[in-house]
């Protein structure tokens, strides 16, 4: 489980939460279930209508990486491609056959099966970066839903703020209903800036994030493989793989 996902999102709920009670308010006077059915009922809308059913049925599946995503270790990735690789060295690629089965990743199983029935290393890659660049686009698909559903509930909330004040304008003669068309009114705008700002746009940029880490393992992996392919050794691949964890490491410390 990615635990700061989790934190995140209470952390920056709760500290809004505590600074209203610090300015006298409670908990109850956001709680408006007119506000909540326009902005979250609106942005739904928009969303359906912007994408298709996959589209937004792929959006909900990779919403649990969010959370329970894989998590990547470089350094094991180039150690089991280094095991196939002294197995290639001492064996021959066609013993790879058997063994790419119990391989960790798909694309890994993809290659080395590849690499097993002697295919042409130029098929071999065109093969693994196809698979890759389908799984980049699933992604950014998924990524987009979250942050549109972000761009749109802002507005929604204006929305509703504005319904809330064409009810508190048609009872200006009647005080008891002004109170809670100025509460829609305001808690609309709330709803749609915060679902936007501490959960929707923030879920999106999250998923970009970790897939980020998913995709550099990807490239080691098809890096790995065809240096297997070209007969190159174990130390020599380890070391050329080994580059790619450095230079990700130097990127994020520059960060």
């Amino acid at each position: 489980m990615d635990i700061t996902s989790l934190v995140g999102i209470f952390f920056g709920i709760v500290c809004i939460l505590i600074g209203q009670a610090m300015e006298g308010g409670n908990v109850g006077q956001l709680l408006q279930i007119t506000a909540a059915f326009i902005v979250f009922g609106g942005t739904g809308g928009a969303i359906i209508l912007s994408f298709s059913v996959e589209e937004l049925k792929n959006a909900f599946v990779l919403l649990k990486d969010v959370f329970f995503g894989e998590k990547v270790v470089f350094e094991d990735v180039i150690a089991e491609i280094i095991k196939f690789a002294t197995k290639a060295r001492r064996e021959g690629a066609i013993s790879l056959e058997k063994e790419a089965r119990t391989a960790s990743d798909s694309l890994m199983v993809m290659g080395l099966e590849a690499v097993a029935d002697g295919t042409d290393p130029a098929l071999v890659r065109q093969m693994m970066e196809t698979q890759v660049s389908l799984l980049e686009e699933k992604v950014a698909g998924g990524a987009k839903v979250w942050e549109s559903a972000g761009g749109y509930s802002p507005t929604i909330g204006i929305i509703g703020a504005v319904l809330g004040l064409i009810q508190v304008m048609q009872n200006l003669s009647d005080p008891s209903k002004l109170g809670a068309g100025i509460a829609v009114a305001f808690v609309a705008t709330v709803y749609g800036v915060g679902a936007a700002n501490l959960i929707l746009i923030p879920i999106s940029t999250k998923l970009k994030f970790k897939y980020k880490k998913v995709f550099l393992k990807k490239e080691i992996i098809i890096e790995g493989i065809l240096a297997i392919q070209a007969g190159e050794s174990p130390a020599l691949i380890e070391r050329k793989l080994m580059a790619y964890v450095l230079d990700s490491h130097m990127r994020e410390e520059a960060i």
